[in-house]
């Protein structure tokens, strides 16, 4: 892969015609995985989409591997929010994981043979291999959050995104998506997730970067100590909620 997995530079994004994101610096190497922190509306979500080209930035440079976003497509993965797949629609576990291969296949082509096979490992690496053709619409929503997360990983990426892939889902779940994302970084996958588990994601992420509208601060978390950091990032001029928080993560 030529250049960093993820290398942004000055970008800015528009949403009817109001600035979401200004002067965006983030850079992702192989093996790194770096949690996405900021309050509501803060713009992570739409970092991501832009990161996917689903949304065009205004200004800036944005490379996914030395390419632009609309032509790195078939090498990154993405856990959206678990409300925003169609769980009522028919079809099985299987099924809806291929569909994560599709911008690897040509439009129409079948899939073949290493479809079947990246599926397969998909499935067997989030621990559902036994309910490859179980309905969707019949799972927990912890099981659904492991389509999802396997879904992504049928593309084998270089680049993973995750949003919120911590939120509502049971204890053991939670385990084992941990343990899942630090084998991913050991192999070298470059992952961007957001989250609002903040003890969690200094635990699990080898950087922090807050956000809001832009990088506040983009460090390890063992260097993010300074409380003001973090009520700068949240906008907030003191909150004891969250610095009983950082205190837990010091």
């Amino acid at each position: 892969m030529a250049g960093p997995p993820l290398a942004l530079g000055g970008v800015s994004v528009e949403l009817g015609g109001r600035l979401v994101l200004h002067d965006v610096d983030l850079e992702l190497d192989e093996g790194e995985l770096v949690g996405l922190i900021g309050p509501n509306g803060a713009g992570k979500t739409t970092l991501l989409r832009t990161i996917l080209a689903l949304q065009p930035a205004r200004s800036g440079r944005l490379r996914v591997g030395g390419r632009a976003p609309a032509q790195a497509r078939g090498t990154v993965g993405y856990v959206p929010q678990r409300h925003e797949f169609a769980w009522d629609f028919p079809i099985s576990v299987e099924k809806a994981v291929l569909t994560g291969r599709a911008h690897r296949r040509r439009w129409g082509r079948p899939a073949g043979r290493e479809d079947r096979e990246a599926v397969r490992d998909a499935l067997r690496r989030v621990g559902l291999a036994e309910l490859a053709t179980r309905p969707v619409g019949e799972l927990s929503g912890g099981q659904r959050q492991r389509v999802l997360v396997a879904r992504a990983l049928a593309m084998r990426p270089r680049l993973l995104l995750l949003d919120e892939p911590f939120t509502g889902i049971d204890v053991p779940t939670q385990d084992a998506l941990t343990e899942l994302l630090s084998h991913l970084r050991t192999e070298g996958t470059a992952l961007l997730m957001t989250t609002h588990d903040l003890a969690a994601a200094a635990g699990l992420c080898t950087r922090l970067c807050l956000l809001n509208r832009t990088v506040i601060a983009d460090d390890a978390p063992a260097r993010l100590a300074d409380a003001d950091v973090w009520l700068r990032a949240f906008g907030l001029a003191r909150s004891e909620h969250l610095l009983r928080i950082l205190g837990g993560t010091a």
